[in-house]
């Protein structure tokens, strides 16, 4: 393969985000962002992490008396969900195949013979909405404010509400449906899995794949589809992993789409972080571009949290709970100890929230660090000293640390994953080693323990709360391509369900606000001070 260039919407570039070909670019709020790349093994994904993506807010005159009319026209352009009737503006829908009286799995005798459930309510309207923000902030100096203008203003924002639509526009005998499971493991994924399988098997559809090892299963001539059934995934979800395996990178887009186009797929499900959906998000423009009817729906999973506008994302309630086991255990090993110090380094590589959750949650945490909060290990305002104090004035102490934090104290490398995510320095080593020379410097004995438990949290099968959580947001991923919609993904908002377009979510990760309630509330968990 030769080099080619892609061009994929991201967010704030595109106010709508109907595939980014078919606009006009003589309109100037309406821009593109293009990619070029040559083609290798790893595929155009990493290059879609390494650019600066950060959104620049439209340019607002808050002194037009008409600023809020214009900032939420805009809103609801980018929010509008890219929909198969985009290219095919003739595409006929037909009633749902879904409802409650028809949980039964069809049949493969009832093609053009379709049930109805017309008198049942438990559709739901296209017009249907999810207040996005839920605070009215008085003041921009409130803590966690999230202002629009500088009076910090009341605008509504919604978004659109998930679940099962009364038209859909794919008949379910002719849908080829694939699930493929890309970057690191996570609690949930076989739940995810499962739920979609089942709710693909209720609207009649038959032929479901899974593609193995991630991107990577389109282009291995030696990895075959993975036929999936209610059957095979029954029990698959008391598991921790992935039944269809992961990998990070893959090929580029047009062989992905090729892929596609050659298995006869036209719904795809894509289970990852903001790369995995950069990945989609270029697979759903790619096939737009093709006159493909091709259904491309994302499902967010990252243990960090760290997707933007959701309240969570599916494992990290099962990593905030698993990461208590290691708390605990660095609490008594620290707590026995003469002078004992506990070290625990947990997952968060740009966002902190898996860190503070868990300090929260423990209650044994003397000390949090967190890529978004800066701070010094030397010094009198420094970590090391503020252990000193622990030690003087406890006996004992317990750090918690997030992956990514404090990275600036680190020699970079420069290195990168086959996803394109620079590879981090080991930032609780770092603080074990630095800790024990501090001690024996100024002559304390310190007993210091080290615990890393990634990887056994990453394994684990999902608690009840993210099983229930898996559940929904794969029934619900289900229900989206069935109505029609592509190049979207699906999370909670302010706890109910919805949908949004890819580029909204992907632009940068969700990061803990300094200012914000719950970091506060971690402060006076742990009592620590600025380490600055």
């Amino acid at each position: 393969m030769g080099s080619f260039s892609h061009v994929i919407t991201l967010h704030g570039l595109i106010p709508s985000t109907r595939c980014s070909y078919g606009y006009s670019h003589s309109n100037p709020r309406l821009q593109t962002l293009k990619f070029t790349r040559v083609a290798n093994k790893v595929g155009i994904f990493a290059q879609l992490k390494s650019q600066n993506s950060t959104p620049k807010s439209q340019d607002i005159d808050f002194s037009d008396p008409d600023w809020k009319t214009i900032y939420k026209e805009d809103f609801e352009a980018r929010f509008r969900l890219p929909h198969v009737t985009d290219i095919f503006p003739d595409a006929a829908p037909m009633h749902s195949t879904f409802g409650l009286k028809m949980r039964t799995p069809r049949t493969r005798d009832f093609p053009g013979n379709y049930p109805s459930c017309k008198e049942w309510h438990g559709y739901i309207n296209d017009n249907d909405r999810v207040l996005l923000k839920t605070i009215y902030y008085s003041s921009p100096t409130s803590a966690g404010a999230e202002c629009i203008d500088p009076g910090c203003n009341w605008v509504e924002q919604w978004v659109h509400r998930a679940g099962p639509r009364e038209k859909i526009y794919f008949k379910p005998e002719e849908v080829k449906a694939a699930i493929v499971t890309c970057g690191g493991l996570c609690p949930g994924l076989n739940d995810v899995i499962r739920q979609i399988v089942i709710t693909l098997e209720i609207y009649g559809v038959t032929n479901i794949v899974g593609i193995p090892f991630g991107y990577r299963g389109f282009s291995d001539e030696e990895l075959t589809e993975v036929l999936l059934s209610r059957k095979v995934v029954q029990n698959i979800h008391l598991s921790g992993g992935s039944l269809l395996g992961v990998s990070r990178g893959g090929p580029g887009v047009n062989e992905i789409v090729d892929s596609l186009e050659e298995r006869g797929i036209n719904m795809l499900f894509v289970l990852g972080g903001n790369g995995t959906h950069a990945g989609a998000n270029a697979i759903h423009n790619e096939c737009c571009k093709r006159r493909l009817k091709v259904s491309v729906i994302g499902v967010p999973k990252t243990i960090d949290n760290d997707i933007l506008l959701m309240d969570k994302t599916f494992g990290f309630d099962t990593a905030v709970e698993e990461a208590q086991r290691a708390i605990n255990s660095a609490y008594i090993e620290a707590h026995s100890a003469y002078h004992g110090i506990g070290i625990v380094k947990l997952m968060g590589r740009s966002s902190g929230f898996i860190a503070m959750h868990a300090a929260l949650a423990s209650g044994q945490i003397d000390i949090c660090l967190i890529p978004e909060i800066a701070f010094n290990l030397h010094g009198p305002h420094g970590v090391l000293s503020h252990l000193k104090y622990l030690i003087e004035t406890k006996g004992s102490a317990v750090v918690c640390v997030a992956e990514g934090a404090g990275q600036d104290l680190l020699q970079k490398t420069n290195a990168t994953d086959a996803s394109g995510n620079t590879i981090l320095g080991d930032i609780g080593v770092y603080i074990q080693q630095e800790t024990k020379k501090y001690f024996k410097d100024i002559g304390v004995h310190a007993d210091v323990k080290y615990i890393d438990p990634t990887y056994m949290i990453r394994a684990c099968r999902a608690n009840a709360s993210d099983g229930i959580f898996c559940t929904v947001l794969g029934q619900n991923a289900v229900h989206g391509a069935f109505a029609g919609f592509s190049g979207i993904t699906v999370g909670t908002c302010n706890t109910h369900y919805a949908y949004f377009p890819i580029p909204e979510v992907i632009s940068h990760p969700r990061l803990v606000d300094h200012n914000s309630r719950m970091w506060h509330r971690c402060l006076t968990s742990t009592g620590q001070p600025d380490f600055i």
